[in-house]
């Protein structure tokens, strides 16, 4: 990042901000047209909506919106330095001693009540629902403030997701935040798809589940066809889970997604939106990937207008904030960072 004498590349920085802020703004279109499918299945959405193209109803995001702002703020504060300590000492003061939490999900709601019986992590994540995607859904962040730097934004969302998940659950997220990293600093447009792909499979374990549903989505979506997001369902959902919040099916849809896409934002994102199930993160994921590559130019100016900072009625404490500042904020602690470590 450096030029030499210590002095940033100004030029990079604004590169990089600008990846930032439609990286985090593209997760926030995605939860906000994602909102009205969640937990829907494919045929529902179609029998209520058709195909959603736009937003339904009024622009507001939902907890993974403000879980990026809460955590991505957290990130700015601490950068590299982050400990579990310093996340449990954020969760206690800002989100369990605040209130709040309506529309939050099973793994935040039991590690609140683990952190009430006094409880840090990483014993706050055990409770049974550690496998979610709570982390997967906030986890761009990390990727924001380490671009080009996938093991590091994946180490940095296992030390903050290590309050809320555990197993599948930290592993879902470390993917999403490496192929966030890397998409933040591709250049060669045709491998990006690929790339992201493997950064986000370089961090994690070849074994897991979430590595096999991010293969089994590339195996699924190969062929393309008239029925590639039927078939990309099929290979990545369990079933006999009656909840839809699994990170590694939600890692599996959303990198599935990208590919149909093909990291175009407007097509990754509605095909995300459109196959349902935790159709707000699955989008956001997506919308963070696509975002970091293409830059705010990528994103529909139709959806960035639209919006707004977060009202709160998930998190109290980020009533107010702009997704998009807390991007140039982790993108201005990264470059600090970087600085401080060259002299």
């Amino acid at each position: 990042m450096p030029r030499s004498g210590g002095r940033p590349d100004t030029d990079l920085v604004a590169h990089r901000i600008d990846r930032g802020r439609a990286s985090l703004r593209g997760l926030a279109i995605g939860d906000a047209l994602g909102r009205p499918a969640e937990n829907l299945s494919a045929e529902q959405i179609q029998d209520r909506y058709g195909r959603i193209t736009d937003f339904v109803d009024e622009v507001v995001g939902t907890d993974d919106t403000e879980f990026a702002i809460f955590s991505g703020t957290l990130l700015a504060k601490h950068g590299s330095a982050l400990t579990m300590s310093d996340a449990s000492n954020a969760w206690r003061s800002e989100i369990v001693g605040r209130g709040g939490l309506a529309g939050a999900g099973f793994s935040t709601m039991g590690a609140v009540v683990n952190m009430q019986r006094g409880l840090d992590a990483p014993q706050t994540a055990q409770h049974s629902h550690a496998w979610s995607d709570e982390l997967a859904m906030r986890a761009a962040v990390f990727g924001v403030f380490a671009p080009g730097k996938p093991a590091e934004a994946a180490r940095l969302a296992v030390i903050e997701g290590s309050v809320t998940m555990a197993g599948e659950g930290l592993h879902s997220g470390a993917a999403v935040a490496a192929a966030v990293s890397a998409a933040m600093d591709f250049t060669d447009w045709p491998g990006a798809v690929e790339a992201v792909h493997a950064a986000a499979l370089s961090v994690v374990p070849s074994d897991s589940w979430t590595a096999r549903n991010i293969s089994r989505a590339k195996t699924a979506t190969a062929d393309g066809g008239p029925n590639v997001e039927t078939r990309l369902l099929s290979s990545v959902v369990p079933h006999y889970y009656p909840w839809t919040d699994l990170g590694p099916e939600a890692v599996g849809l959303a990198f599935g997604a990208l590919r149909i896409g093909k990291g175009q934002f407007v097509e990754s994102v509605l095909t995300a939106v459109n196959m349902g199930r935790d159709a707000d993160t699955t989008a956001a994921i997506v919308g963070s990937i696509c975002g970091a590559l293409h830059g705010e130019a990528g994103l529909p100016s139709r959806w960035l207008s639209r919006l707004a900072p977060a009202t709160g009625s998930c998190l109290p404490t980020v009533a107010g904030v702009d997704i998009g500042d807390v991007a140039e904020e982790l993108v201005q602690a990264s470059v600090a960072a970087s600085e401080n470590s060259d002299d």
